[in-house]
Order: C-alpha cells, then sequence, then structure tokens
C-alpha cells in the first residue's frame, strides 16, 4: 500500500484517480513500472490502462486541502477511510508513507489498532519500521513524495 498526502489539484484530483495526470504521478508510475508494480510507465487518465501488480494507491486527506496543506481537523475527519482501506487489505505487509503526514498518519493508526512499533517513530526517508500485533508483522517504509517540486 502506498500512501500520499492527498489527491493533487492538476492530478488526482481532476482526473479521478490518485497520482495521474501530473509530474508527481509520472514519477511515481515510472518507479512502479521499473520495478515490475505497473504494467506501463505513464498514468494520464483513469481510462489510460494502467494496471498496477500487487500495489494499491492511496491518500490520507481525501480532497485537495488548501496550499497542498491539511489541517489536523482534515486530517482526523478522513482517518476513518485509511482505517478501512487498511481493514480491507488484508494481505498487505508493507505499507510506503510519501512523506510525513502519510508517515505520522499510518502510525498512529497502526497504534491505535494495537500495534506495537519496532524503532524510532520520526519519519525520515528510507525509514523501515517493523510494527508487530500478535504475530502480524507489517512494515512501514518513509519516502519524500514523488512531487518534482524542490
Amino acid at each position: 500500500m502506498i500512501v500520499g498526502l492527498a489527491p493533487a489539484g492538476n492530478g488526482g484530483n481532476r482526473t479521478g484517480r490518485v497520482f495521474t495526470g501530473d509530474e508527481s504521478s509520472n514519477n511515481l508510475t515510472k518507479a512502479l513500472y521499473d520495478t515490475g508494480l505497473a504494467n506501463q510507465p505513464y498514468s494520464v487518465s483513469r481510462d489510460d490502462g494502467l494496471k498496477l501488480n500487487d500495489v494499491y494507491i492511496t491518500a490520507v486527506v481525501k480532497c485537495v486541502p488548501p496550499e497542498n496543506k491539511p489541517t489536523t481537523g482534515e486530517i482526523r475527519n478522513c482517518m476513518s477511510y485509511l482505517e478501512e482501506e487498511t481493514r480491507m487489505l488484508t494481505e498487505a505487509k508493507v505499507y510506503v508513507a510519501l512523506g510525513k503526514v502519510a508517515w505520522d498518519s499510518l502510525i498512529n493508526l497502526f497504534k491505535s489498532k494495537g500495534y506495537e512499533l519496532n524503532g524510532d517513530r520520526k519519519f525520515s526517508h528510507g525509514k523501515i519500521v517493523k510494527l508487530v500485533k500478535d504475530g502480524n508483522i507489517v512494515y512501514l517504509i518513509g519516502s519524500y513524495h514523488p512531487s518534482p517540486r524542490s
């Protein structure tokens, strides 16, 4: 499962599919394609033929926040959707957080589900944290967001 911040105003919000139709989507989809997790290196529209292999992509916040900075209230209001998505994906073992908001949201979500955190919870690119509950192990990987902006 790959978790981003929110749908982009000129990308996912316009096209109806997260990480579609903008430079962030080009970067992410190309990386997925290069690793065999997508059937093509681009994502330009909902009907472009993109197929993901064992990957689910979502966002913490479900609408475009002003200046791409969601409030604590917006994050809290959308958490039930992320919680439901993680509940439905029973086979997911690896969660990639694209940025600090996604990282913190996933840490808080798994802690609320009773998972024990093994390791430092502070976000950093490339960090891997093991989360354990009743013998079930999932991994959280921290990654910078694939935006071309600096």
